[in-house]
């Protein structure tokens, strides 16, 4: 399973990685900032949530509770950066946590359980949890980073009209077995 689910994973986590960071990076700090209706929550927020749940849940992942006391998760929706500088150093501690936790799990591990809250899951189930949790959030930055850049976006999918162009490229290559992800 080592070379299927877990690196399969990784490769996910990888990806969504990938889309904040290409998100982040075609912003200024003002717009990673930004409000767009009172008492909603900025990319720079959503990112600090993201951080503090991947540090909480990550650090010692086999041998204690997913929901650390040291956690503060209310803080997580106030905005403390103050460059964008900061809030990168930030989003990569929170991604290092996650595969300086994953990359040494094996087959034996994922039917461990692990505790989040004192509820029980297997090591699989706590990793899947995350993943739609971060999915969740990930695809809300790309989306208020969509809207805060208009027509300057750069697009991280298939651009529109452009789905005929895209599938003659990937019907060209040859059929095999591989993730989504390595032609990115």
């Amino acid at each position: 399973m080592k070379d299927t689910y877990l690196s399969s994973i990784i490769k996910q986590f990888e990806y969504y990685k990938n889309l904040g960071d290409q998100t982040i990076s075609q912003l200024t700090i003002d717009e990673l900032k930004n409000e767009f209706v009172k008492d909603t929550n900025s990319i720079a927020i959503i990112i600090k949530h993201i951080v503090g749940n991947m540090l909480s849940r990550w650090t010692n992942l086999l041998i204690e509770d997913g929901e650390k006391e040291w956690r503060q998760r209310d803080k997580e929706f106030e905005d403390t950066f103050d460059s964008k500088e900061e809030l990168l150093n930030y989003w990569d501690k929170g991604w290092q946590c996650l595969f300086y936790a994953l990359q040494p799990l094996n087959d034996k591990d994922l039917n461990q359980i692990v505790y989040i809250r004192n509820q029980g899951h297997t090591v699989t189930e706590a990793i899947n949890r995350q993943l739609a949790h971060y999915a969740y959030h990930i695809g809300q930055l790309v989306f208020l980073g969509k809207l805060t850049k208009g027509k300057n976006w750069k697009s991280l999918s298939i651009p529109k009209g452009e789905s005929i162009i895209y599938n003659k490229k990937k019907f060209k290559q040859q059929k095999g077995i591989r993730h989504f992800t390595d032609d990115l």
